[in-house]
């Protein structure tokens, strides 16, 4: 259980916002305009900085992060605590935290304002100063103020109390909060991340499921490895997952509570080779199943089991994925001869090809801001990762390489994760993740192989 009080909103003023523009060249532009900013007298206007990560490489923004503040025992705790922040940031892409050694000031209170010019000499565009008490109770106090170097004024700051074994939870919560006043939109640190964690030699794998936070720390193991499980899927509104078990030497699906531990068995499902993926209301299900030597498209409501039939073709329809609104549809197909995607309407209906692109295309995911599509293509030998809008224009490779699979999105759909090969007889599948820029690509770490991916909406 985490709680939180908000200090009072400071500012951001033209120095900052023309600073930060110049930092990250033209991956930034203004988006409110002075008339706009009328609050009330209690709190200057300010200018947000939105930061459009689709287009072009982004000079990452200066910010700087001193160790929290901390007494005794809890000084490790709050070394711990900014590590975890700083390591949050600089992932993103957005943001350059710079080396303590350069530091000139040396925090003691974070409950005053910092020697600005101290901060500016540095090139620090922002700068994030916090502390750590334990209370009475054992828990921990955990403070965090972000300041407008240039402008001189405090930007926003949070408090919150939780269990002291919950420090690492707590940075990540800070890390989402910088990141959203800084670009104006939802982090992601504040996730979680369930794949299939794969041991053993290559022809004989034992495939376990797994969950962990999405920099890869508290990785916990859902299932023992006593059954082959394939393809886990997150529910887009609760901490419920449905995979793919073969129990018995079946297909089976199950719906797993992450919190609870709690599993229900969906049903049997032969002839199934991906798990369903759930509606934006979680509330059903949408799959491919084998129909007649065809596969088609069918959703099934968890709490009726009703199950509605969306495509009637003679083809291998398969990989749904709904648009956040639940209005639209995108899956891949071989009714043209190789697969390509189509989007159709949430209820079926008449397919519209979006892909026309050479090699074929597959694992289609819709972003969850609804804007893009990403997919999997196979082209030249090669496996790509890439982006489309919904129309199928604008499509964009984002990476590729010998086997790249399975792309999920992060809640606020601006990075994507994905599991990729690694050839030869001792190699297997890594987690991967990149932003949309095509340029921030980083190694997801894992205690062994690991694959299929599926990213987790905010905790909080």
């Amino acid at each position: 259980m985490v709680g939180l009080a908000g200090y009072a909103n400071g500012s951001w003023l033209a120095g900052m916002a023309a600073s930060a523009r110049a930092a990250i060249a033209r991956g930034a532009r203004r988006v409110a305009a002075a008339a706009a900013l009328a609050v009330v007298a209690t709190t200057p206007a300010f200018a947000l900085i939105e930061i459009d990560i689709t287009q072009g490489r982004l000079e990452p923004m200066p910010i700087a992060l001193p160790d929290f503040v901390g007494r005794g025992s809890d000084a490790g705790v709050a070394r711990d605590i900014t590590s975890v922040i700083s390591a949050d940031l600089r992932r993103s892409g957005l943001f350059k935290p710079l080396d303590p050694k350069s530091f000139i000031q040396k925090v003691s209170n974070p409950n005053t304002a910092p020697r600005f010019a101290d901060w500016r000499v540095i090139n620090a565009q922002a700068l994030v100063t916090g502390s750590v008490a334990r209370q009475g109770d054992g828990r921990l106090k955990v403070e965090f103020r972000l300041w407008d170097v240039f402008a001189g004024e405090q930007m926003t700051g949070q408090q919150y109390f939780t269990a002291s074994d919950n420090w690492r939870r707590i940075a990540h919560i800070i890390a989402d909060a910088i990141y959203e006043r800084l670009t104006g939109e939802k982090g992601y640190f504040d996730t979680r991340v369930v794949f299939v964690d794969e041991t053993g030699p290559k022809n004989k794998r034992v495939k376990k499921l797994a969950i962990m936070d999405q920099d890869g720390a508290n990785v916990r193991f859902l299932t023992n490895g006593s059954d082959l499980v394939l393809t886990p899927r997150f529910s887009p509104s609760s901490q419920t997952i449905t995979y793919m078990s073969y129990a018995g030497g079946q297909p089976r699906v199950y719906l797993l509570d992450i919190n609870s531990g709690r599993r229900q068995l969906v049903g049997d499902f032969p002839g199934m080779t991906f798990a369903p993926r759930f509606s934006p209301d979680g509330r059903r299900v949408i799959m491919s199943l084998q129909d007649n030597g065809n596969a088609n498209l069918f959703t099934l409501e968890l709490g009726s089991r009703k199950v509605s039939r969306l495509t009637n073709s003679a083809s291998i329809d398969t990989g749904p994925s709904y648009s956040p609104d639940g209005s639209q549809v995108v899956f891949e197909s071989d009714r043209a001869g190789r697969q390509q995607l189509y989007v159709m309407g949430g209820s079926g209906g008449g397919a519209k090809r979006i892909s026309y692109g050479n090699g074929s295309y597959s694992t289609p995911v819709w972003s969850p801001r609804g804007d893009l599509i990403a997919f999997t293509k196979m082209s030249g030998g090669k496996f790509l990762i890439g982006v489309m809008k919904p129309d199928g224009s604008g499509e964009r490779i984002l990476t590729e390489g010998y086997h790249n699979e399975g792309p999920t999105w992060a809640p606020n759909g601006r990075v994507l994760m994905f599991f990729r090969d690694v050839p030869g007889a001792q190699g297997g599948p890594q987690l991967w993740s990149i932003d949309l820029t095509g340029y921030n690509e980083q190694r997801v770490p894992t205690p062994s192989f690991g694959s299929d991916p599926a990213w987790s909406p905010l905790l909080n």
